[in-house]
């Protein structure tokens, strides 16, 4: 680091704002110093030397902020020295992003290979010459690729020449501008910040799922800030003056979309948390809108694997209205409209339910059931049952398996078809899968109690696909006779995406005309011989589910087999309830109950920020799908292989590690954030 980056400080004060509300201030002075720097390391030198195409950030004489592309041959930007940056290329006379370009004026460039994620910034000082221009460096950084598109380029022309597109200045968004806004996956905005008497400009890229921009009435447009690097330095920049520009580039047709006006960093707003992975908002309403078809020589190919899979991992803003008008109504009946039905066996019907009111599903977790009011004939007032979900939390409807037994049961059986509407409430229930372990599940069925180890299964086949790793699990399923095994079909299924994760022991207890190996796999019930025959040496969570009998005496054979009380998850139904016999086990005298709600974390030694929720996982697992690689090796907390020091914040193991860890100290891989009292707040910072 040369002394000239020492003797002024990295960050502005809108970066350092934004920082200290994520909690990384002082970090981040210190790593500011380690990562800018006030020249361009080799490979990224190299790096400028292969593109065809540079992004540009100007700022012109009354502070409008322009983003633009300049294209060349790739070798037209070249490096002389590792603080000089050389551009054999000019603006056309169209692009308004020239009115930034002159002597000595503050330039931010972004260095972008769409088609391997790469990405560099830097900013400078620019000076013109007689073939194009040359930027000396001011800052350079890496930037993190997680939400690139990935797309092949070709050009159609010689890069640079003018084809003849028609250049319109517009008066506020049309149709064919917002359409272009709407359907985009990724857009580029300049920005800037006053240091030291001198603009400096700045750059970056943005990218999401299609419709990840919103775009209001007025043509304000309203964007999602997913986590990422802690530098803030384009918002820290519209935080200090409330100007930005906008780029939108058709990469199919070479059209532009330029943009520039007045923006504006949202901290506070339900709409965060409603949208999936987003942080923080921000909005843009243009002051000057221009658009220059065929601008661009190049043209690029897009695939739909080339989609980031962060970006896949948010939201929209469909589906954050729709959890914001559910979350309202969380306490009330809300009609639900059967849109198919199913036979499982001679007793059990599927009823698939979606909303008819217009708000969304509210999440559940797998295992939790879904209270249901219905109107019988005769009765003077609604009945109210609750039925286990029998689908998974990620399948984007609500689904219960309902056995033909009493009035009520009796009453959807008979009386409700595909097109009826039913009463419904959200779901809830304590008996849920844990989430925050990679142990092995047994699951144990008997009857009907398959409905919530289905939604289990379900999803730990889901999440292992999400997480390229599946949960080993073991379902073992009891019924009298083969015609009343329910999801044949459906759990075979599973168990071939599992790809050997999975296994699956049908038991019955009265077969008649059907073929052991083929229709079932043991005769008899489910008990410890039988478990222990099939089960190989392990540590296991066991879920049990069925009648009250059935899963008392599971219950306490696993007991008797040294099976601790925390491993064992049930939930009986029938007239009693399980009766538990619990260990003596003294947790920590400050332990903490899991959080309920999103927490931030920050990964301080990478940069990289999170945000974890209930459905998350461990730390550990939260980390590795941030794309760390931290080291573990039991994941269940009795190695201490994952001993991470924490700097800030409080977490709680929802299951007791054995493994010892200092004050300081947290064993990633079965810790999780802490609920704390009202009031406070946690953020987690890790030193990882």
């Amino acid at each position: 680091m040369s002394e000239k980056m020492t003797k002024k400080s990295v960050w502005h004060e809108g970066e350092i704002f934004l920082q200290n509300k994520v909690g990384v201030t002082e970090r981040m002075a210190e790593v500011g110093q380690r990562v800018i720097r006030d020249y361009m390391p080799e490979q990224h030198r190299d790096f400028y030397a292969q593109l065809p195409f540079i992004v540009l950030g100007t700022v012109s004489q009354n502070g409008e902020a322009w983003a633009t592309f300049l294209e060349g041959e790739p070798g037209f930007i070249s490096s002389p020295t590792s603080t000089r940056l050389t551009i054999a290329a000019s603006l056309p006379g169209e692009d308004p992003a020239r009115e930034g370009i002159e002597h000595n004026a503050s330039l931010g460039l972004l260095g972008i290979e769409l088609h391997t994620r790469r990405r560099n910034r830097m900013n400078g000082t620019l000076q013109q010459t007689k073939g194009g221009f040359q930027v000396d460096v001011d800052q350079s950084f890496g930037n993190c690729p997680r939400y690139i598109q990935l797309r092949e380029f070709t050009f159609t022309r010689t890069p640079g020449s003018h084809a003849g597109g028609p250049v319109e200045m517009l008066p506020g968004l049309d149709t064919k501008a917002r359409e272009m806004i709407q359907a985009a996956d990724a857009f580029f905005v300049a920005s800037w910040a006053e240091r030291e008497g001198k603009r400096q400009a700045d750059v970056s890229h943005r990218g999401g799922k299609p419709g990840f921009i919103r775009v209001s009435d007025d043509g304000t447009l309203t964007i999602p800030d997913f986590n990422g690097n802690l530098f803030f330095a384009t918002l820290g920049n519209i935080l200090l003056n409330g100007q930005a520009g906008l780029l939108f580039v058709d990469f199919n047709t070479g059209d532009m979309l330029q943009m520039t006006g007045e923006a504006k960093v949202v901290l506070d707003s339900p709409e965060i948390a409603a949208f999936q992975g987003a942080e923080r908002l921000w909005t843009f309403k243009a002051r000057r809108i221009v658009r220059r078809g065929n601008a661009l020589a190049l043209r690029w190919k897009f695939e739909a694997e080339g989609l980031s899979p962060h970006s896949l991992m948010t939201g929209s803003w469909q589906e954050a209205a729709s959890r914001i008008k559910a979350a309202d109504l969380v306490t009330r009946w809300r009609p639900f409209r059967v849109v198919k039905t199913v036979d499982e066996s001679l007793s059990i019907r599927s009823f698939y339910l979606q909303p008819d009111d217009g708000a969304g599903l509210l999440p559940h977790l797998a295992g939790q059931h879904l209270p249901i009011r219905v109107k019988l004939h005769g009765a003077e007032g609604p009945a109210i049952r609750t039925y286990t979900l029998s689908s998974a939390p990620s399948d984007g409807f609500y689904r219960i398996s309902v056995k033909r037994e009493g009035s009520v049961s009796s009453h959807l059986h008979n009386c409700v078809s595909v097109g009826d509407t039913i009463d419904v409430r959200a779901p809830a229930g304590t008996f849920t899968l844990d989430a925050h372990t990679q142990r092995p599940a047994v699951l144990l069925a008997g009857g009907v109690g398959i409905t919530p180890m289905l939604a289990m299964l379900r999803h730990i086949v889901y999440e292992g696909h999400r997480k390229q790793r599946i949960r080993q699990t073991f379902l073992f399923q009891a019924s009298r006779q083969v015609e009343d095994l329910p999801f044949t079909q459906e759990i075979n299924e599973l168990v071939k995406a599992a790809k050997g994760a999975v296994r699956v022991i049908r038991v019955l207890s009265q077969p008649e005309n059907v073929q052991p190996g083929m229709d079932y796999d043991a005769h008899g019930h489910i008990d410890m011989p039988l478990l222990t025959s099939h089960l190989p040496f392990n540590d296991y969570d066991f879920y049990l589910c069925g009648p009250a009998t059935f899963t008392q005496s599971l219950y306490d054979e696993l007991r008797k087999y040294n099976i601790s009380d925390d491993r064992i998850h049930a939930e009986a139904f029938g007239p009693s309830a399980l009766v538990r016999t619990t260990d003596n086990q003294t947790p920590k005298p400050d332990a903490l109950q899991p959080s309920t709600s999103p927490v931030p974390i920050a990964f301080m030694r990478s940069l990289k920020e999170a945000r974890w929720t209930p459905d998350s996982g461990s730390l550990l697992e939260l980390a590795e799908a941030r794309g760390l690689n931290p080291e573990f090796s039991c994941r269940e907390g009795h190695c201490g292989t994952c001993r991470t020091k924490l700097l800030k914040g409080s977490i709680s193991y929802p299951t007791i590690p054995s493994a010892s860890t200092a004050d300081d100290e947290v064993l990633i891989c079965c810790a999780v954030p802490a609920q704390l009292p009202a009031g406070e707040e946690n953020r987690i910072q890790l030193e990882l």
